[in-house]
């Protein structure tokens, strides 16, 4: 493996990729977390991936804990998802007309999840922007209900409270008399009248939820909510929280959103429905997927209901449409990736994801570093706080500097992380012994450095 220089070393190429790309890219690059503005410094631009390893321009190798933010769940370059894609490419790239990968990736998605049928698209926001519209189409209300953290894609009217790359732009809330937050837009660009409909709520408070329903339960036609957020660190639900949602929208003629974008398929084989819905025997209204789900390709969906369903065009009167929806060459990648996706897969995230997970809460400890760490299944996050973190409010309090002097320390000894605090750290099925012993013998320097921070800071 090449050797890795501290960050003192400037990385040659990739500083001189970064400017060329910050002369015709605003800011350098097309999503903002990847600028690493949360945490200094200049981003790797990778020529390469394999496996569990990324490799940048300058040659370096990296193992990598951000799976392209969650995607790559069999791991880079994975040879049967290659060769499958390969073989659908050379039948052509995109037709405009129904093909069969994406009739059988359907099938596949409502075998494992509780609903009735999808519709495709070509990213996350297109999925839950098309979800509320429906839901609004549906119910014939006008007002959303989200959660201060969640992301749910830059749709508009509900880039507000959105956790994540919006974290350090501004407060994006203002309290009502009643308790609710009334949203504010989290982006310059976006109108107030385009957030006006949406209420945003502190997440995990069942009060909260009980009082906005109590007052504008008439007008809400859907409540959204990432099944297990992913967007402000791996924040979980409380035990019984998803289901108390789902009751909640039932008694009031809600519809409820559950966002699997993110733990889609990654969290477990039937994602985070899988780990509470299906135990506690209730289902979402409708449901949004992305990333597992197009093997690496730029493929979403929306689903739910059948009567629900039945009101998109060309059956019902609510509008959506793609070129590229249900793209062949996207669905099928993401169907040879679900079906890849066996228990074994699964068993084996989740014993990479528990040996990081001890081994970095070990040299925290070690090191006297405050910290948390939480999980949704196989999705983890370190948060730099000596306290719970149940919402957004407890997760923005943490220690963000001494989480870019980890980072550093991390990505000197030839560990990816995601480079911001507010996000998740993914494992793949590729992660073997090697990877893993990578990032344990990177762990005790990069808790000294948050240490080292923390300490100049007291």
């Amino acid at each position: 493996m090449t050797a890795i220089g501290s960050q003192l070393e400037a990385p040659l190429e990739s500083v001189a990729w970064f400017e060329r790309a910050r002369a015709v890219t605003p800011g350098g690059v097309n999503s903002p977390v990847r600028a690493f503005n949360a945490v200094g410094g200049t981003p790797r631009f990778i020529r390469s991936a394999s496996g569990a390893w990324l490799t940048d321009v300058d040659g370096r190798e990296y193992v990598d804990l951000i799976c392209s933010w969650g995607p790559m769940l069999l791991g880079h370059a994975h040879p049967e998802v290659h060769r499958q894609v390969a073989e659908a490419v050379t039948r052509g790239t995109t037709y405009g007309a129904p093909t069969t990968p994406e009739v059988e990736l359907a099938e596949e998605i409502v075998a494992r999840t509780p609903v009735d049928q999808v519709r495709f698209v070509s990213s996350g926001t297109e999925a839950t922007m098309s979800a509320i519209r429906l839901a609004r189409g549906f119910t014939g209300r006008d007002l959303v209900v989200k959660f201060a953290g969640c992301y749910h894609g830059h749709v508009d009217a509900l880039l507000a409270a959105a956790g994540s790359g919006l974290v350090t732009l501004r407060d994006a809330a203002s309290r009502g008399s009643s308790g609710q937050a009334f949203s504010v837009p989290g982006s310059s660009g976006v109108p107030d009248s385009a957030t006006a409909l949406t209420i945003v709520l502190p997440y995990n408070d069942r009060e909260a939820v009980t009082t906005a329903f109590q007052e504008y339960g008439d007008r809400i036609a859907a409540l959204i909510t990432e099944a297990a957020p992913g967007n402000m660190g791996v924040v979980p639900p409380e035990p019984g929280f998803n289901a108390f949602l789902a009751a909640t929208c039932t008694q009031y003629g809600a519809l409820l959103v559950s966002d699997e974008v993110m733990t889609g398929f990654r969290v477990s084989r039937q994602g985070q429905w899988g780990l509470d819905g299906k135990v506690e025997g209730w289902r979402p209204d409708l449901m949004t997927f992305g990333k597992v789900m197009g093997g690496g390709f730029p493929a979403a969906a929306f689903g739910g209901r059948a009567d629900v369903m039945a009101h998109l065009a060309p059956l019902g009167p609510v509008y959506q449409a793609g070129t590229l929806s249900g793209n062949p060459i996207a669905t099928t990648a993401g169907l040879a990736t679900l079906r890849l996706a066996t228990e074994d897969v699964y068993q084996h995230l989740h014993q990479v994801a528990d040996q990081i997970k001890g081994a970095a809460a070990e040299a925290l400890d070690t090191a006297g570093v405050p910290h948390r760490i939480q999980s949704a299944g196989t999705m983890f996050s370190v948060f730099f706080a000596d306290h719970p973190v149940p919402d957004f409010e407890a997760a923005q309090a943490q220690d963000t500097a001494a989480f870019a002097a980890f980072f550093h320390a991390m990505l000197d000894r030839g560990v990816h992380l995601p480079p911001s605090a507010f996000e998740a750290w993914f494992v793949s099925a590729a992660h073997d012994d090697r990877a893993v012993q990578t990032v344990l013998d990177a762990l005790p320097a990069a808790a000294s450095a948050a240490a080292q921070v923390q300490k100049g800071t007291r």
